[in-house]
């Protein structure tokens, strides 16, 4: 049996065995089985979270910050408790922070086809080298909070390149 098929069985069990708000935690940091995926867990929980974006894109700025700081606080709690769950530090199927990062990067972008690509990209790419302080953050910071900052720091640098690339291709046109 492959390490994530044992993986993927330790969550079934201690979902069993849970009560409704753990399962909730559970539901929620795995974003509602995308984390379960094989092979690739964060760039499918970061595939999740498009459809999240697409539904609050055409909500007006402030309310997309609510929006976003009402899914940090969330991704922050339900890693936590998941962990607490299931006794692991930071296990791949958590992808909710991969979710709340993604969102950082493009919920104040505006949608195009190019831009969602180009903000997935760049999220991935980011959160896959994890350049200074990400890897100091990933080590120092323990519980729901450090396995979200992270993904938030990779977030920022994405949106931060996003917008640069954006202003480059308005000025040279």
């Amino acid at each position: 049996m492959s390490n994530n098929q044992s993986d993927n069985l330790n969550i079934l069990k201690a979902f069993k065995g849970a009560n409704f708000i753990d399962k909730f935690a559970l539901i929620l940091s795995i974003w509602f089985g995308a984390g379960l995926f094989p092979g690739m867990p964060g760039t499918f929980g970061t595939a999740g979270a498009i459809p999240l974006y697409l539904l609050v894109d055409f909500l007006q700025t402030r309310y997309q910050a609510l929006f976003l700081l009402l899914i940090i606080i969330g991704a922050i709690w339900s890693s936590h408790r998941s962990q607490c769950i299931l006794g692991t530090v930071d296990p791949g199927e958590i992808v909710i922070d991969e979710v709340a990062g993604f969102l950082l990067t493009i919920i104040f972008i505006p949608f195009t086809l190019i831009n969602l690509i180009a903000a997935f990209f760049l999220f991935r790419f980011f959160d896959i080298l994890k350049p200074p302080p990400i890897k100091k953050i990933e080590k120092k910071v323990k519980g729901g909070l450090g396995v979200v900052l992270d993904d938030l720091v990779a977030g920022l640098y994405a949106y931060l390149s996003l917008r640069f690339l954006l202003y480059m291709l308005e000025w040279w046109d």
